[in-house]
């Protein structure tokens, strides 16, 4: 397969889709699609944990994808879990048997996230025009993004899906007014705290993404309407599925098969978001989560990397002492240099994440000083961070977490996708970068030497130098002392120059 192919798999509660595209002057273009009912979210019992059946489905479904990515490099290929995957009990233990068979790592996306890689996907695939309004149903939950060009404005992910919906208010398989105003009244319910903002900031045109969507604008097309989607629209499908009593015995103009099953619920989700939001029409756009996925590979190579521009914003928001971030960030890269081939840290995304961490380390001071290595990775791990996967947002909070002070291993939490021993070894770059630069002066630091043989590090430093700053000396040496406790070892060797 050519190397100049990119893949996506979109892992949703419902579906799971494969795209394969070129990206050409800026635009996708597509060459390959398979999709997978598995009805993951349907396998999910009340504590949230998938059964081994729905389990089964998913990763039969991914060894099949795992036939057509055979080829594409692997930097070419960016596989994200959606809602059931993010609050399933048991989804580390479907994650490392999807790992197995994949052979690549499957970041999971926070509801926020998918909302922005929606929007990307749809803005980059749909001409528009002024502000717009996109909505996502899925099984799991519904993305509501309101953004001009390619810029979202607002975003957010309700816990509202045609599969969660469907268990909740049509698991008698009935379709009556009950059924249909109980679903509708918990959409509102979810609704609720968006709506003043939505409304205030309003939108020009709406288009609506993915299968429920597609599905109801292809009953309207089958019964010689244009598909547009408006409320007396959807209200004549619920009438006219009601009027038809089960789901099992749905029979519609349109309605295929596979669809069945969920199309009340979806229609539920739709009839909630138009009365709430009080949308008077929708379009339909085939840009999702996938071509969203996609589009950040450009991104990234262009330099256009929006975990970047978070770090930044992020730095301002709290801020941050830019010089002294500077300071720790160049030093922690020039020593992740030095030693990334020896302690096998080549991977493409380790040496952005630790100068990302180096940036934001003293984010906490924005609460206090004391125990501020815990308040930033309180504040990196629980903020909204455009860009990053929930594992990327993970290794940043504990990179910060231990950057300095004793290390309390116990506190240490293993990110899937990222060795403990790779998390380690990052964190003593950190520690040292910012060890360092104690005394927050430019100029300060003389060339600096850092080699590694396992779990030893060494330091090399000018003679004279450490002579002269008795005082940051003292500070590498009790950093020796905090490493010892872990097993580890930090050789402090001086060099002579030829003047001395």
């Amino acid at each position: 397969m050519p190397n100049n192919l990119l893949a996506a798999i979109d892992l949703g509660s419902n579906s799971f889709h494969l795209v394969i595209a070129r990206i050409l002057d800026g635009r996708l273009q597509i060459v390959d699609r398979l999709k997978d009912r598995v009805r993951l979210a349907e396998g999910m019992d009340d504590n949230r944990c998938l059964s081994e059946e729905a389990m089964r489905r998913g990763l039969d479904c991914l060894s099949l994808f795992a036939e057509r990515l055979s080829g594409l490099q692997p930097d070419a290929i960016r596989i994200s879990g959606t809602y059931t995957l993010r609050v399933a009990s048991n989804a580390p233990e479907f994650l490392r048997r999807a790992r197995e068979i994949l052979h690549h790592p499957i970041e999971i996306i926070s509801g926020q996230e998918e909302a922005r890689l929606i929007y990307q996907g749809v803005a980059h695939t749909q001409h528009t025009e002024g502000r717009i309004l996109v909505i996502d149903i899925g099984g799991g939950s519904t993305e509501l993004i309101i953004g001009e060009q390619f810029t979202p404005q607002v975003l957010t992910s309700r816990k509202m899906g045609c599969v969660t919906f469907n268990k909740q208010f049509f698991a008698n398989g009935k379709l009556n007014e009950k059924n249909f105003a109980a679903a509708v009244l918990e959409g509102l319910h979810q609704l609720e705290p968006i709506l003043t903002q939505y409304q205030s900031l309003g939108w020009d045109t709406c288009l609506g993404s993915s299968g429920t969507i597609k599905s109801m604008r292809e009953l309207l097309l089958a019964q010689g309407l244009d598909g547009e989607l408006t409320l007396p629209r959807l209200e004549q499908l619920k009438q006219q599925m009601i009027a038809q009593k089960r789901i099992d015995a749905l029979a519609l103009p349109g309605l295929t098969d596979d669809r069945r099953p969920l199309i009340a619920s979806g229609l539920a989700v739709l009839l909630a978001l138009f009365q709430g939001l009080g949308i008077e029409r929708m379009e339909y756009s085939d840009g999702a989560l996938r071509e969203g996925l996609l589009y950040s590979f450009e991104q990234r190579d262009s330099g256009q990397d929006i975990r970047a521009r978070t770090a930044f914003g992020v730095a301002e928001l709290y801020h941050i002492d830019k010089a002294q971030a500077a300071r720790v960030e160049a030093t922690a890269g020039q020593l992740f240099d030095q030693v990334a081939a020896d302690w096998q840290l080549l991977e493409e995304g380790y040496r952005p994440l630790l100068c990302w961490a180096a940036m934001l380390h003293e984010t906490g001071l924005a609460i206090n000083y004391t125990s501020v290595q815990r308040h930033s990775a309180y504040i990196l791990e629980n903020s909204d961070l455009p860009g990053f996967n929930q594992e990327e947002q993970q290794v940043l909070a504990t990179l910060v977490r231990f950057h300095r002070k004793a290390i309390k291993k116990g506190e240490f939490n293993s990110v899937l996708n990222y060795p403990d021993w790779q998390l380690w070894r990052l964190i003593r770059i950190l520690r040292l970068a910012v060890a360092l630069h104690h005394r927050r002066l430019d100029h300060l630091l003389p060339e600096l030497s850092l080699q590694a043989s396992d779990e030893t590090l060494t330091l090399t430093l000018p003679a004279a130098w450490c002579e002269q700053n008795r005082l940051l000396m003292q500070n590498l040496e009790r950093e020796q002392g905090y490493g010892q406790n872990m097993g580890w070892q930090l050789l402090l060797q001086t060099a002579h120059s030829d003047a001395d």
